[in-house]
C-alpha cells in the first residue's frame, strides 16, 4: 500500500516515472493492494473477490517485481493452481489478475508494456454440473435436520428449491419486497445487475407464513452462517458433493417440467442467457416418457 500512496502523489504532480528502475520495485503483490482497494471494494461481489485475491497473493506469483513478470510465470501459476482445483476457478482468478494488469497499464499508467495474462493459454472452462437433488437426498438431507439445529435450514433449502432464488438472494430478501397476496417476492439487486421478481408457488408461501417475523429481512443470518451450517448438515446426511447451489438446479429443472417455458422459466430465474439457462436445466428422460405417454393416451391412432 506505501507504494499505492506514493504512486499517487507522484500521478498528482504529475511526474510518474516509467523507468527500469520502478519495473525492479513494483511487486505484482503492490498492484493487487491497489487494485483491491480502488476496484474491489467498488463491487458487489468484493467478498469473494477479496477472497481470490488472497489466493492469488499466497502464490509466488505475487512477490515477483514487474521487471520479472512474464507470461511464463503467470502459466506457471495457473498450472500449480491446476493440481488444486478446477479450470473454472483458476480462469477467475486468471480474469482478476488480467483485469488488475490493464487497469495498472492504462489508469495508474504503470510501466507494463503488456499484459501477460494475454500471453498464456487459459484452462478449459469447467464442464456444467448436472447435479440434481434426487428423492434420496433430498430425505436424507430433511432427516439429518434436527430441531437443534440452525432453525432456517430447513425453510431456506425449501424455498430454494421452490423458487430457484441464490442462497445471496434468499440472504438478503426483506418481508417489504414479499407479497403473500400478489404471491411475489422482489429482489431489487440480483448477481447479474438486474432487478427481479419472483413468482411464489403454493409450497413458498406456505414456508413463508410459517416463518417468524423478527427481523426486516426473511433470513437474519449471515453468509458464512449458512455455508458452514450447509457444510455440517451434507456431513450429517451423507451427500459431500451436493452444492447448495445445485437447488437451484434443481429448481430449474423442476419448473420446466412443470411446463412453463423457456420465458416463463428466464423471468423465474433471472437468466438473460438462453445458453446459460439450459446450462441450469436437467431434465429427467422419465418425467418425459410420462408426458409423451399423456400425449398419446390423448390421441390415440
Amino acid at each position: 500500500m506505501l507504494w499505492a500512496r506514493e504512486t499517487e502523489r507522484s500521478i498528482d504532480r504529475a511526474d510518474l516515472p516509467t523507468t527500469l528502475k520502478d519495473r525492479q520495485r513494483i511487486t505484482v503483490a503492490d498492484l493487487l493492494a491497489r487494485y483491491e482497494a480502488e476496484v474491489t471494494a467498488k463491487k458487489r461481489g468484493a467478498d469473494r473477490e477479496r477472497y481470490k485475491l488472497r489466493v492469488i497473493r499466497s502464490h509466488h506469483l505475487s512477490s515477483l517485481t514487474l521487471a520479472k513478470l512474464t507470461p511464463a510465470a503467470v502459466s506457471r501459476y495457473r498450472d500449480d493452481r491446476l493440481k488444486s482445483v478446477q479450470g473454472g476457478t483458476v480462469r477467475r482468478e486468471l480474469a482478476i489478475l488480467q483485469h488488475c494488469f490493464e487497469v495498472a497499464r492504462k489508469e495508474w499508467d504503470t510501466p507494463l508494456t503488456a499484459n501477460p495474462v494475454q500471453g498464456i493459454t487459459l484452462p478449459e472452462p469447467s464442464k456444467a454440473r448436472d447435479q440434481r437433488l434426487e428423492a434420496e437426498a433430498g430425505q436424507k438431507l430433511r432427516a439429518a435436520i434436527g430441531s437443534a439445529h440452525a432453525w432456517y435450514l430447513r425453510p431456506l433449502i425449501d424455498l430454494a428449491i421452490e423458487t430457484g432464488m441464490r442462497r445471496g438472494e434468499l440472504l438478503a430478501l426483506v418481508w417489504s419486497h414479499v407479497s403473500l397476496e400478489r404471491r411475489t417476492a422482489h429482489l431489487p439487486m440480483t448477481k447479474n445487475g438486474h432487478a427481479r421478481t419472483v413468482a411464489l408457488t403454493p409450497k413458498a408461501i406456505e414456508v413463508l407464513r410459517a416463518l417468524p417475523r423478527i427481523d426486516a429481512r426473511v433470513f437474519p443470518v449471515s453468509g458464512n452462517a449458512v455455508r458452514l451450517a450447509w457444510e455440517r448438515l451434507r456431513g450429517r446426511a451423507g451427500v459431500p458433493g451436493l452444492r447448495f447451489h445445485d437447488l437451484r438446479h434443481e429448481a430449474v429443472s423442476r419448473f420446466f417440467e412443470a411446463g412453463l417455458s423457456v420465458p416463463e422459466v428466464a423471468l423465474l430465474s433471472g437468466h438473460r442467457d438462453a445458453r446459460m439457462l439450459m446450462r441450469y436445466t436437467h431434465l429427467r428422460p422419465e418425467v418425459i416418457a410420462e408426458k409423451l405417454a399423456r400425449v398419446a393416451e390423448a390421441n390415440p391412432g
